[in-house]
């Protein structure tokens, strides 16, 4: 008879009631239901303002699993094969480097934990003022992005040295990914600490703090960028918030899948092939294509010289041309070839998806991917003139007067008669011209 786990049955058995396959949605799970509706009625009231209000939620909810880590750290590093955790956590195994699931993985923690490609930081960075310095806002980012992810990582593994000496097992027989490490490895480890309530009222603070940050920011952006996108029928009185509203419901009910006794497979088939670095590669490939060769890398070079008064490391410019399509790109057509079909394997259960689950899958990622080029054959089927006419118009960028150059202006002394429509979200910048000789320069107004 096979032994199994204490923390593993609670959670497959107990918790989730897993079902059989995923031919086996069962029932919905009540406990897990509610615990879905709180997570957006709070989600729902911490942004339903705009980001004034996300932004003093996040001051707490970002800044606060910080000092959690940090009292984790200390408890982690005072027990029994902390040092064997650490050790295993800094010496990593090169030979995975050859493996495209390595890659992949890789790619959808960089992309997931930047925002990379799911377009939240473009959204709510368009909040910030015209000549925001936004150079050095991404440097910030990346660093303490990386930093903390690095610091974690002492987190967890000091106390997966613990639990593999505590089992008498290799550290790796204890390591967990996906769900697995948050609900029953550190858990487990927890439970074999003094006042282990303590810690794990501690540990499941942060993990739910951590969540609802990443739910803030996700629907934020997804918002905004309707917003903007649909300004006359989303904004204005109560409109945004009605939408807001909209969005959590519809969220709510799509999750409820996720939440029955089989939706654990679904979760998996959802994070492997939906949400997995494949399609996120796909996305940030085209972005820098349109923005470095359709857009112009060095008109996006001088854009942000405007805003911020500088010309950044011209190694960035590199990047958006070759390094990152040429990686994005790798990357993709690497995971392609080298594709396997989800297979879940752990400690407590095998299983192998049918065909027609793995095909769900596929279209789970190609729904997404395929928007691309729909798009872009309607906009050649849409657009008026001859093939050549028409891929002129599609990319030649539409610039609004204050985003012009003096080199894309027509002449030395041209200056537009008007100045567009200045929202609220733009509230410092009217105009930006470097004037020819002798004529004078057009300055800045703020709107109240």
């Amino acid at each position: 008879m096979k032994a199994v786990d204490p923390a593993e049955e609670f959670w497959y058995n107990k918790v989730l009631q897993i079902s059989g396959g995923i031919h086996e949605p069962g029932k919905l799970r009540w406990e897990l239901v509610l615990c879905l509706l709180a997570v957006w009625i709070i989600c729902y009231f911490c942004i339903w303002k705009g980001v004034k209000s996300t932004g003093k939620v996040v001051y707490f909810t970002a800044t606060f699993p910080y000092v959690i880590l940090f009292i984790l750290l200390i408890r982690g590093a005072t027990l029994d094969g902390a040092k064997d955790g650490i050790i295993y956590y800094l010496k990593p195994d090169f030979n995975k480097l050859l493996t495209a699931q390595v890659w992949i993985d890789a790619g959808t923690q960089i992309f997931f934990s930047y925002a990379i490609a799911l377009g939240c930081m473009t959204a709510l960075g368009s909040y910030n003022k015209f000549h925001n310095n936004c150079y050095k806002d991404a440097i910030i980012i990346t660093c303490l992005n990386s930093c903390t992810s690095f610091f974690a990582g002492f987190v967890i593994f000091s106390v997966l040295g613990f639990m593999a000496l505590e089992q008498g097992v290799h550290i790796s027989q204890v390591a967990e990914s996906g769900p697995g490490l948050a609900f029953i490895a550190y858990p487990k480890a927890i439970t074999q600490m003094p006042v282990a309530p303590l810690w794990a009222v501690i540990f499941f603070f942060m993990i739910m703090l951590l969540g609802l940050d990443s739910q803030f920011v996700g629907v934020e952006g997804f918002v905004t960028a309707m917003v903007d996108t649909f300004p006359e029928y989303l904004h204005g009185g109560y409109r945004r918030e009605a939408f807001i509203a909209a969005v959590a419901v519809l969220s709510f009910f799509l999750g409820l899948p996720m939440v029955s006794e089989g939706g654990l497979y679904l979760f998996y088939l959802w994070d492997y092939y939906a949400a997995s670095g494949m399609t996120l590669l796909w996305f940030c490939f085209f972005e820098c294509i349109a923005i470095s060769w359709i857009y112009g890398a060095n008109r996006f070079y001088d854009n942000i010289a405007m805003m911020i008064g500088f010309r950044i490391f011209p190694w960035i410019k590199i990047c958006w041309l070759f390094l990152t399509p040429l990686m994005t790109g790798g990357i993709f057509l690497f995971s392609i070839i080298s594709f396997k079909p989800l297979y879940i394997k752990n400690s407590f259960f095998t299983y192998e998806y049918p065909l027609w689950g793995q095909a769900i899958g596929l279209v789970f990622a190609i729904v997404s991917m395929i928007q691309i080029p729909i798009y872009v054959v309607y906009a050649f089927i849409t657009t008026p003139g001859t093939l050549y006419e028409r891929w002129v118009k599609l990319t030649t960028p539409v610039l609004k007067p204050h985003q012009l150059r003096q080199q894309d202006m027509p002449s030395h002394d041209y200056m537009p008669t008007h100045l567009p429509l200045i929202t609220e979200k733009e509230p410092a910048l009217l105009a930006y011209y470097k004037p020819a000789d002798g004529v004078a320069l057009r300055t800045t107004h703020v709107i109240n």
